[in-house]
């Protein structure tokens, strides 16, 4: 009993949770502005090295997370659950990279309104990810359970949104898009951005696990 007394407790694990949401609302809120300042190519790289600079923080995060599972001997949740919990959201950060970086690559001229549609869904996912986070230390409280649990049917409801939205982009993209090679960056940038959706909900998935274990 005493030397379980002295064994490293529990770390600061949903404070880096939080953080590291706090670096995704900021990645896809500076995303989204350089989607809708695209065609002011200053305005455009601004945005761009903001969603980069937000990523790398959150690496930095990702990192301490599993620097602490490696010390602390008992977890406030499963190290499992926190581990995948933690990397699912690094994806969501890698993806917001990727898109930002693929527009750039490709030398994506202007931006489509499917293209805007999606990305506004991306951060509302990305949002509500936060916010389901954020309730994960309130797990005892019947009601912050519950909140999270509609939070993630929510990021499910905006996950199932943007599916629908890149499939009725691909139908005109195929249909109307005469230049082949324009076809295929939009193509690539329409399945990267309702990416970002799925990897949202594969986070609300592990919070909806860590709910019901926990709650």
């Amino acid at each position: 009993m005493i030397f379980r007394k002295l064994l490293p407790r529990e770390g600061n694990f949903f404070e880096l949770f939080n953080e590291h949401g706090a670096r995704i609302v900021e990645g896809a809120r500076a995303f989204t502005a350089m989607v809708e300042n695209y065609a002011d190519i200053e305005e455009r790289e601004r945005h761009a090295s903001a969603v980069i600079h937000a990523e790398r923080q959150a690496d930095k995060v990702t990192a301490e997370v599993n620097r602490l599972l490696h010390k602390t001997f008992i977890t406030p949740i499963d190290r499992e659950q926190i581990h995948s919990l933690i990397n699912a959201m690094d994806d969501i950060l890698d993806l917001l990279q990727d898109s930002s970086e693929t527009m750039s690559l490709y030398d994506v001229q202007a931006m489509t309104p499917e293209v805007v549609r999606l990305t506004h869904l991306s951060v509302k996912c990305c949002e509500r990810v936060v916010h389901a986070v954020s309730l994960l230390n309130q797990l005892s409280k019947h009601d912050a359970a519950e909140a999270a649990i509609k939070t993630c049917e929510e990021i499910d409801q905006l996950e199932s949104d943007a599916d629908r939205v890149m499939r009725a982009a691909m139908s005109k993209l195929f249909r109307e898009q005469e230049d082949v090679r324009e076809l295929i960056k939009l193509k690539a940038i329409y399945e990267q951005l309702e990416s970002i959706s799925d990897r949202c909900e594969d986070v609300a998935n592990l919070i909806e696990g860590i709910v019901l274990e926990n709650s």
